[in-house]
């Protein structure tokens, strides 16, 4: 169905593909897998014609393919779903999927005609319960995610591409997602499907192709290699430890939460957390574990209860907290975590700058050098400390986000979602930070709705459900099904 040969497409001196091979057939899976950076989103860009090609070519159901813009690759049957939904939250369902689709006659809509197409194919979806005229801000993520694809469905593509889709749902949603998939596939629609989750990849692909600094590093059938193959392929070289182990000891307690309250969330949780430990804590979306973390941040406010940090009890205020050795990650890195207009340097440094200043002025030779010591430290890649946060990949925001917390010398680091979005290989790389902070005696709260990783990086693990946490256990003496079964259970 779709073919692209010799794809080769540079940014001044940036080369971020070169002579990429990508085919897909009707019916067919195809897994796009790279690391942050590798040249994946440029490829989309190019076959959704959001950018031209500097050379090679592209097929489309056996005929050429050169789309002049994104509305001309829509037109010929190419869907894009992207991470970040693209949808008027203020306009209904209906509105929303006919958006520059809509059938009209002498300058006036025909409603009936539009919510009928609408309609059928959201049964074609399996979703005949979701109504055309509902808002769309008043939907799940989950459900805003099937507006999408049945945009793709009314606009008859036949190929859709799905970047990283499930990297904001809840697992109830994610099989929802799957089944769907499985729909357009049986329905003779080629994928394409990116993620940076193996275990999703086996579950949903027939074939794999992987991007490596802008190349075609390796394809083949799902089946056929180990994950161990894949992720070689996908950073150059064997990793041997996807979740390497660093030793540390937990020692007194750092951190006191009794009965705490927020103005919805949390609802009534305790926990305890020592030095140099790590843990994790799980639960579906909307469990209340963002606002924990929030209202221990002094972000939200604190109805009732109590928050010690070193036996000392607080009123928290983000100023207060950090004073007191706190330092946050937030989950939202793009809106709220980085100062995306900013430097590395500057988003790194901007919590803590009196070890460079003296009598009210700083010294900006000793804060580039700092800087470059985290970026070497954490290795960012980068083309320096004044490049602007925008301009890298998501998984070197994250070290820089990392960065910050430790440079500002918190010794609680409350870590929201740290992994979201990125590639296996970074990855591996924040949990070695994750594992040396514990090792350094900093104590650990990790947020997560990725179970491998907690089981695999956590002393403790607590599960959170309706605000409160339910159960805090040693993670040996958890499976994910008992985790499941206590997120689930009202």
């Amino acid at each position: 169905m779709l073919r692209m040969e010799g794809i080769s497409k540079r940014f001044g001196a940036t080369r971020a593909l070169h002579n990429v091979e990508l085919s897909v057939e009707r019916g067919e899976v195809l897994a796009l897998i790279g690391e942050n950076g590798a040249g994946k989103s440029t490829l989309m860009k190019v076959l959704s014609g959001a950018h031209h090609p500097d050379s090679g070519s592209m097929t489309l159901d056996g005929t050429s393919f050169q789309p002049a813009g994104p509305h001309a690759a829509r037109t010929a049957g190419v869907a894009m779903i992207y991470q970040e939904l693209n949808l008027a939250t203020d306009l209904s369902v209906e509105d929303n999927i006919m958006l520059g689709l809509e059938k009209s006659r002498l300058g006036f809509l025909k409603r009936r005609e539009q919510r009928k197409l609408v309609s059928q194919a959201l049964e074609t979806l399996g979703h005949s319960d979701l109504k055309p005229t509902t808002i769309v801000g008043h939907l799940s993520v989950g459900e805003q995610q099937l507006v999408e694809i049945t945009r793709a469905i009314v606009m008859d593509a036949q190929v859709v591409v799905f970047d990283e889709p499930t990297s904001s749902l809840p697992k109830r949603d994610v099989d929802r997602l799957f089944q769907v998939i499985e729909r357009l596939r049986s329905d003779n629609r080629a994928i394409v499907y990116i993620s940076h989750y193996l275990e999703e990849v086996r579950r949903i692909a027939d074939r794999f192709a992987v991007l490596r600094d802008g190349e075609t590093a390796g394809t083949g059938t799902i089946a056929d290699v180990s994950d161990r193959e894949i992720i070689s392929l996908m950073v150059g070289r064997s990793v041997e430890d996807l979740f390497p182990q660093v030793p540390h000891q937990p020692g007194e307690t750092i951190l006191t939460i009794e009965n705490l309250h927020g103005l919805k969330k949390p609802a009534g949780s305790s926990i305890d957390l020592r030095k140099g430990e790590i843990l994790g804590i799980s639960g579906l979306v909307g469990a209340g574990r963002t606002e924990l973390l929030r209202c221990l941040f002094g972000l939200d406010k604190v109805q009732s209860g109590e928050i010690k940090v070193s036996g000392v009890s607080c009123k928290p205020t983000p100023r207060r907290q950090i004073a007191a050795g706190l330092g946050l990650v937030s989950e939202d890195r793009k809106s709220e975590g980085l100062a995306q207009s900013l430097s590395i340097l500057d988003n790194m440094v901007l919590s803590r700058l009196e070890p460079y200043s003296r009598g009210g002025w700083i010294n900006p030779k000793k804060i580039v050098a700092s800087g470059r010591d985290w970026m070497k430290k954490l290795e960012v890649k980068a083309q320096g400390p004044h490049q602007p946060v925008e301009a890298l990949s998501g998984g070197n925001q994250q070290k820089v986000a990392i960065a910050r917390i430790l440079h500002q010398g918190a010794d609680v680091l409350l870590l929201d979602e740290p992994t979201r979005g990125i590639d296996v290989g970074t990855k591996s790389e924040i949990y070695r930070l994750i594992g040396e902070a514990a090792a350094d005696g900093k104590a650990v709260l990790f947020v997560s709705s990725y179970l491998p990783e907690l089981m695999a990086m956590c002393d403790r693990i607590a599960v959170m459900a309706n605000g409160t946490i339910r159960a805090c256990r040693n993670t040996s003496d958890w499976t994910e099904e008992d985790i499941m079964s206590q997120a689930i259970t009202n």
